[in-house]
C-alpha cells in the first residue's frame, strides 16, 4: 500500500508541477494545514471519550457493565475470564458510541486475555465485530462534520445505524457460517 500511495503522491506532484507550478507549494501547505486541524479535532474528541472511559473504569461502572453483559458475552464469546469480559464490554460500548479509536486498547487487552485461554474463536469474532465498527451513535463522524461547518452534522445518524447493523450482521454470520463449513480444516481453528 505504501508503494501505491507513494506512486500516487509523486505522480500528482509531477502533474501539478507541470500544469500549475504556482499552486504546488500552496497545495502542499493547505493539505498540511487541513491535516493538522483534523488531527487536533480528533485528539480533542478522543481525549474527552478516553477520559470518560477512564472514569468508568475507576468508578467501577465498567465492571458492573461487564457483569451485566457477562451472560451474553459468555454465550457469544465463550469465555469465563472476568478481565476479558470487562474489556470486551468496554470495547463494544466504545464502538457503540462511535469511538473506534478509544475502543482499540480494550480490544487489544481482551484479545491478550483470550489468548491466555487459547480462545481463538472469541479473538477472531471480536476482531470481526471491531472491523465492521458496530455503532449506534457515530459521535466521531458527527463531531468531524460539526468541526467542518456542516449545517446538520447529525444527519449521518440513520444511514450510519442501518449500515453498521447490516455490515455487522453479515460479517458475524459469514464468520460463523465459514467456521461451521470448514470446521475440519486447520485454517479455521
Amino acid at each position: 500500500m505504501n508503494v501505491i500511495f507513494t506512486a500516487v503522491f509523486i505522480s500528482s506532484m509531477i502533474a501539478i508541477a507541470i500544469c500549475a507550478p504556482d499552486r504546488l507549494l500552496s497545495s502542499l501547505l493547505g493539505g498540511a494545514e487541513n491535516a493538522v486541524k483534523m488531527s487536533l479535532t480528533l485528539f480533542c474528541i478522543y481525549a474527552v471519550w478516553m477520559g470518560l472511559s477512564a472514569l468508568a473504569e475507576k468508578s467501577g461502572l465498567s465492571k458492573s457493565m461487564a457483569k451485566g453483559l457477562k451472560p451474553l458475552s459468555k454465550k457469544i464469546f465463550g469465555t469465563d475470564n472476568d478481565v476479558a469480559n470487562e474489556c470486551i464490554a468496554m470495547n463494544i460500548s466504545c464502538n457503540l458510541l462511535g469511538l473506534g479509536g478509544a475502543a482499540t486498547p480494550y480490544a487489544v487487552k481482551a484479545i491478550g486475555e483470550l489468548e491466555k485461554e487459547s480462545n481463538g474463536f472469541a479473538q477472531k469474532l471480536l476482531f470481526v465485530i471491531n472491523a465492521t465498527s458496530i455503532q449506534i451513535l457515530p459521535t466521531t463522524v458527527i463531531a468531524l462534520r460539526a468541526s467542518a461547518g456542516s449545517v446538520s452534522p447529525s444527519d449521518i445518524f440513520f444511514p450510519s445505524l442501518i449500515c453498521t447493523l447490516i455490515s455487522t450482521a453479515c460479517a458475524v454470520s459469514m464468520y460463523i457460517l465459514g467456521r461451521k463449513l470448514f470446521a475440519g480444516r486447520k485454517k479455521w481453528r
